[in-house]
C-alpha cells in the first residue's frame, strides 16, 4: 500500500494570553496503489488537562500544518475497516476509523495518542507516559459516494480531560475516485433552514403524539474484545422517543421511532469499570454505557447518548444523560426483563425496552449466564402466584364450611 501525504500552505499560531489557537486546513490522503480511498482536508483545536509538578494545567495547540499520514492508514479489506491515522509533533497520533452499513458511511471510533514527555506541547507535565483516549461516538456521517461537509466548529470530547475541535471539514470515505465528490452530505450546523415565523405564544405549541409504532423487532448485537470472543451481549427491542422541533408543522411533536436491527451496526467496547454499546442506524446513533461497582459487585446502566437527524427535524436532536441508574444486575448474571420498559433519560427523550436480556460484564462461551429477572416480571409472575392461592383458600373455606354443615345436619336428625 502506497500513503501519499499531501497539505494545503497553513499557519498556526498561539496567544498565549488570548489562549487562541487557529490553523489552516490540512489535506491528508490514503491510497492504495493508484486508487485513492481516503480524503480529508480538516482543521483541528486540541484541548487536554494534564497534571503538572504544580498541580493541573491545560495544553491548547492546534493540528499543525506539518501533520502527516501515518503508516498504518489503510485502505481496508476484508473484516479490516479503512483508517485515517494522522501524525504529528512529538509522538502523537489523531486516527480516524470508518465503517459502512451500505447506504452511508461514518467515523466509526475517533482516537488520540499523546505523549506527556513532550515538553514543548505540555510543559511542566509530571508525567512523560503516552496516553491514548478513543471514543466510539462521532457525528461525521454521510451517504456513500459523496463528501461530507462540515464547515462550521464541531466539538468531540474523547474523554473529561481530551476535547478535540474540528472545522473546515471535507471528507470522504470509501471512494472509488481520485477527488473528493461533488455531491455533499452537508452537517446539521451547516444547513440553513428556513421557516415562516410563528405566531408569539405565551407557551410552546406541542402537537399530539401520534399512534406509536407496533412492537419494535429484537436485535442480537455482540461486542468482541480482541480475540474474538464475546464481551458484551444484549437481545432487545428498542423503541426511541424524541420530543423535537417540526420542521413541516412548525411546532413542537413527540415522535417514536423503532431501531431495525437489520439496518443497525454494534460498536463498542468491554472493559472495567466501563463497557459501552454503540447502535448505528442511518443517522441515528445510540449509545449505552454500563458501569460495574466493585463494591456491590453490581452493573447499572450509567449513561445514554443519542443523536439523531430524522427527515422531519429542524435540527440535528443530540441529548444525553450520564448519571442515571438503570438495568441493575450482580455482575457474573445476565438482566432479564421481557415486559416492556421505559427508561427516561431527559424530558425529551427515552427508551422503551422489549423482551431485553443484556450482560456487559463477565461473559463466558459467548452465551448469556443466569438471569436475574426485572421487578416488572417478577411482580407479573407473582400476581397469578396470589390470585390462585386466593382461589385455594376460598374453595378449602367453602369446603369447610360445606363439611360443618352437614355434620350439624346429620346431627338433627339423630334417633331419639
Amino acid at each position: 500500500m502506497m500513503v501519499k501525504r499531501c497539505f494545503a500552505a497553513g499557519v498556526c499560531w498561539t496567544l498565549l494570553m488570548g489562549c487562541v489557537f487557529a490553523a489552516h486546513a490540512v489535506t491528508f490522503e490514503v491510497t492504495d496503489g493508484n486508487s485513492t480511498c481516503i480524503k480529508a482536508e480538516l482543521s483541528a483545536n486540541f484541548s487536554i488537562s494534564y497534571n503538572t509538578t504544580n498541580g493541573t494545567s491545560v495544553a491548547r495547540f492546534a493540528l499543525p500544518s506539518s501533520a502527516a499520514v501515518g503508516s498504518s492508514s489503510s485502505c481496508g479489506g476484508g473484516d479490516v475497516p479503512p483508517e485515517l491515522v494522522v501524525m504529528f509533533g512529538a509522538g502523537h497520533t489523531l486516527a480516524l476509523m470508518f465503517s459502512s452499513d451500505g447506504l452511508l458511511y461514518r467515523v466509526a471510533n475517533m482516537s488520540l495518542q499523546y505523549n506527556l514527555s513532550d515538553t514543548a506541547t505540555f510543559p511542566q507535565s509530571s508525567s512523560s507516559r503516552i496516553v491514548s483516549v478513543m471514543t466510539n461516538v462521532s457525528e461525521i456521517s454521510a451517504r456513500l459516494n459523496s463528501t461530507y461537509r462540515c464547515l462550521s466548529s464541531m466539538s468531540v470530547s474523547l474523554s473529561t480531560e481530551v476535547n478535540i475541535t474540528f472545522s473546515d471539514v471535507r471528507m470522504e470515505a470509501f471512494m472509488n475516485r481520485a477527488n473528493l465528490s461533488t455531491n455533499e452530505s452537508v452537517c446539521s450546523a451547516d444547513q440553513t433552514v428556513t421557516t415562516t415565523a410563528p405566531t408569539p405564544s405565551p407557551r410552546t405549541t406541542v402537537a399530539p403524539s401520534p399512534v406509536p409504532p407496533p412492537a419494535p423487532e429484537r436485535g442480537n448485537y455482540t461486542i468482541t474484545n480482541g480475540n474474538g470472543t464475546a464481551c458484551l451481549l444484549a437481545l432487545m427491542g428498542l423503541q426511541l422517543n424524541i420530543t423535537h422541533h417540526s420542521k413541516s408543522l412548525n411546532k413542537t411533536v413527540s415522535e417514536v421511532m423503532n431501531l431495525q436491527p437489520n439496518r443497525t451496526t454494534a460498536s463498542g467496547s468491554c472493559g472495567v469499570p466501563r463497557a459501552t454499546l454503540v447502535l448505528s442506524e442511518d443517522l441515528t446513533n445510540l449509545t449505552f454505557t454500563f458501569t460495574l461497582n466493585l463494591t456491590t459487585q453490581k452493573f447499572y446502566l450509567s449513561a445514554v447518548n443519542v443523536s439523531a437527524f430524522w427527515p422531519d427535524m429542524t435540527d440535528r436532536f443530540v441529548e444525553g444523560n450520564g448519571s442515571l441508574n438503570f438495568l441493575q444486575c450482580s455482575v457474573g448474571r445476565s438482566y432479564m426483563c421481557s415486559a416492556e420498559q421505559m427508561l427516561a433519560v431527559v424530558p425529551t427523550f427515552s427508551i422503551n425496552t422489549f423482551r431485553l436480556q443484556l450482560q456487559p460484564f463477565n461473559v463466558t462461551a459467548n452465551r448469556f449466564a443466569a438471569a436475574e429477572e426485572c421487578r416488572v416480571d417478577q411482580e407479573n409472575m407473582l400476581i397469578p402466584i396470589i390470585v390462585g392461592a386466593a382461589l385455594a383458600g376460598l374453595v378449602l373455606i367453602i369446603l369447610i364450611a360445606y363439611l360443618i354443615g352437614r355434620k350439624r345436619t346429620h346431627a338433627g336428625y339423630q334417633t331419639i
